[in-house]
């Protein structure tokens, strides 16, 4: 690293007073010896005052200013002044600014506040590890590094937001990652026009806006462990200031099926998991609109003894077997978006009991079949086995697409329904990636 000399130190300081609003936690401190002085500019919200302490002020009054000059240009942390845009910026993120004789330094003290590392609330495994991302940048690194210790991990770094500013590291591996896939990343990036961006998470709203798809294309995560297993895959990962998830790309079906809890298992039990969310996955989307094709139009695929007995269980229902369907599946719906609003303390006490006892009342009432409240829980556990949230609540929406059409067109409308919801999903791609891609090999492009 090579400083140079600022030509008019003062001229850039009383800048830099002017273009900073003087709140009170925006610090200009004038230190003195008999010899030296030196001015200090910082923001002590965002600075650790006790570096500043230790590595600044206090070598400045114990060592002579020629040492000091030398220990402040071999320091690690400090960095060379460029122009006045990049120190202003450097300085609302936490960095102090030294200006002394006519050199000015910046010193990088920013406070890591959120660098703890949290557990995994969303994407939990009963074995493997427990650890998650934190809202720490250099943690998160950290926790991807660890797990993938290899030469040949690449990063990116850029900003989004016109306000915001928010750092993005995009991370691959250059032995791996394939490079298509890595140019629509960049592009995509490049091409964000956005005032504030706060998480990873906005990267779907952004890119909903252009393809309005159903079905996520890009995967956000809480675990390094998925993260590294997926750089190892080719992919390309990204990490956002601030954020405890981590998004990658590209991604198919296959990775929403998936659970760090595979690994970790043995291979019939990994298998069986996998088998078992499939078997989720078009129990959630078909059975409601199976329900209501073979009650009101194709009774005659059942055994007569079922037959009479769904029935004799719709007896005294008043009104079709769609509405029926339609009525529980939103209670449900409203039930499920109440157990994630409520604090944690009452949320699952409020909707098991709100779910017993609409369903009993519901059930005596005569308002619906005791038929359809097994259907109704079969379809909300089967949704829940879907590892990833994102595309669960995708499946939640795309089976009232088939309950439509099985209202009016019977079994006829529910093959030909998932049949257009195949075609669909085989028309997205996720950053040049077939969506419905079964199989992927590991790039060696580089």
């Amino acid at each position: 690293m090579s400083f140079r000399k600022a030509r008019s130190t003062r001229d850039i300081q009383d800048s830099l007073k002017e273009k900073i609003q003087q709140t009170e936690d925006v610090i200009f401190k004038e230190l003195y010896t008999k010899v030296e002085t030196i001015n200090i500019f910082y923001v002590k919200t965002l600075s650790d005052e006790t570096q500043v302490q230790d590595l600044l002020i206090k070598p400045f009054y114990e060592v002579k200013t020629e040492l000091f000059l030398d220990y402040l240009q071999s320091h690690p942390k400090v960095k060379m002044f460029e122009d006045e845009e990049k120190t202003l910026d450097e300085l609302t993120r936490g960095t102090v600014v030294l200006f002394i004789q006519d050199w000015i330094f910046l010193f990088d003290l920013k406070m890591d506040r959120n660098s703890s590392v949290l557990d995994t609330t969303v994407e939990t495994t009963i074995q493997g590890p427990q650890s998650g991302f934190s809202e720490s940048l250099g943690t998160n690194l950290g926790l991807i590094r660890q797990r993938y210790p290899q030469p040949t991990l690449n990063m990116e770094s850029t900003k989004i937001g016109k306000i915001s500013q928010t750092k993005v590291l995009t991370i691959f591996d250059n032995k791996t990652v394939n490079q298509e896939v890595l140019n629509n990343v960049r592009k995509f990036l490049s091409s964000i026009d956005i005032e504030m961006f706060q998480s990873g998470e906005q990267l779907l709203d952004l890119i909903k806006k252009n393809n309005r798809a159903l079905f996520p294309v890009m995967l956000i995560t809480e675990r390094p462990d998925r993260v590294a297993v997926n750089l190892a895959a080719g992919k390309v990962a990204l990490l956002v200031t601030g954020s405890p998830f981590a998004v990658i790309l590209p991604t198919v079906l296959k990775d929403f099926m998936a659970s760090m809890e595979d690994i970790y298992q043995t291979y019939w039990v990994g298998h069986f998991l996998i088998f078992l969310r499939y078997a989720g996955l078009f129990t959630s989307i078909i059975l409601p609109a199976l329900y209501v094709a073979t009650t009101a139009y194709n009774p005659e695929v059942y055994r007569v003894q079922l037959a009479l007995s769904i029935a004799g269980s719709r007896t005294a229902v008043p009104y079709p077997a769609f509405i029926e369907v339609l009525v529980m599946l939103i209670t449900m719906e409203l039930l499920t978006e109440a157990s994630a609003r409520l604090p944690k303390a009452i949320g699952p006490t409020a909707t098991t009991v709100g779910g017993l006892i609409l369903g009993q009342a519901a059930t005596e009432a005569g308002l619906v079949s005791n038929i359809m409240v097994i259907i109704v829980s079969a379809v909300a556990i089967s949704n829940f086995v879907i590892p990833i949230n994102a595309f669960s609540f995708a499946v939640r929406l795309a089976k009232y697409f088939l309950l439509i059409l099985s209202t009016f067109y019977g079994l006829v409308g529910v093959v030909i329904g998932f049949f257009i919801l195949v075609a669909y999903m085989v028309s997205l791609d996720s950053f040049g990636q077939p969506f419905l891609t079964l199989m992927q090999n590991k790039s060696t492009n580089n």
